[in-house]
């Protein structure tokens, strides 16, 4: 999406809301990484493997714990927010260090199968250092080209994953042919606003605009069953950016 410099005036008090918004967008714009836009696919996907297998990737459990992502988080699965009750089946995108399969292995039903997969080895390594448990499997897989055949989840996870796709549509598409009519999904993604745009950089990752991401979800049968919030204070500052508990249409 291409964003028209604004006319910059000399007061912020002399812009209209429209112009004072078009200026966040351009700044948030200048501030976001392109990689995603610059390198081919198969190249851009070998940069976000290295970013995780390094340092960066080394550090993310901290980061979560820091941001309070991973407190957050596990209170919309303990609150049945987003509910886990009565899945079977359930496949985490983009595992990382084990953010949200720590709160699968704690809330998900006894006889549920828990499947984990990142584009990192390295980072699978990490997840299964500090989870010390032999209940989920661990597969290195692309979001975009996933090992499962159709309709096979009942359940699915993706935390911070989808912005690492150039084309939400790729990744979208993918996890709608994986999952079995009526199955959910708890999505959370970098929004296009000042603080994903430093996710972005520091990340090497997109942005997502929410409402141009529903329309994707839902032109792929995947309805928003409602946005989550990890606090008040996070919906007031957009600082969570997107959470949302997405299902897919039957048929």
């Amino acid at each position: 999406m291409t964003v028209n410099e604004p006319h910059f005036h000399s007061s912020s008090e002399n812009c209209s809301p429209s112009d004072q918004s078009r200026r966040r967008g351009v700044l948030n714009r200048l501030l976001e990484s392109r990689w995603a836009e610059r390198l081919s696919y198969d190249k851009y996907r070998e940069k976000v493997r290295h970013v995780y297998d390094g340092p960066r990737g080394a550090v993310l459990a901290v980061c979560s714990m820091l941001s309070g992502h991973l407190a957050f988080g596990e209170r919309l699965i303990r609150e049945r927010r987003f509910d886990l009750r009565g899945a079977r089946n359930i496949l985490d995108v983009g595992s990382g260090a084990g953010q949200i399969v720590q709160h699968l292995l704690k809330y998900a039903d006894p006889e549920a199968r828990i499947t984990c997969i990142d584009l990192s080895w390295e980072m699978l390594r990490r997840a299964r250092r500090r989870l010390r448990s032999d209940w989920p499997q661990y597969l290195v897989a692309d979001m975009c080209r996933l090992p499962f055949a159709d309709r096979v989840f009942d359940c699915v996870t993706c935390g911070y994953v989808l912005e690492h796709v150039p084309d939400a549509r790729m990744g979208l598409a993918e996890l709608a042919r994986v999952m079995a009519p009526g199955a959910k999904m708890l999505l959370l993604t970098t929004e296009d606003n000042f603080s994903g745009a430093w996710t972005s950089r520091v990340w090497c990752c997109r942005t997502y605009n929410r409402q141009e991401l529903r329309q994707t979800c839902e032109s792929l049968g995947l309805q928003w069953r409602q946005e989550l919030w990890f606090s008040k204070m996070h919906r007031w500052i957009r600082a969570g950016g997107i959470c949302v508990e997405i299902v897919k249409e039957n048929g």
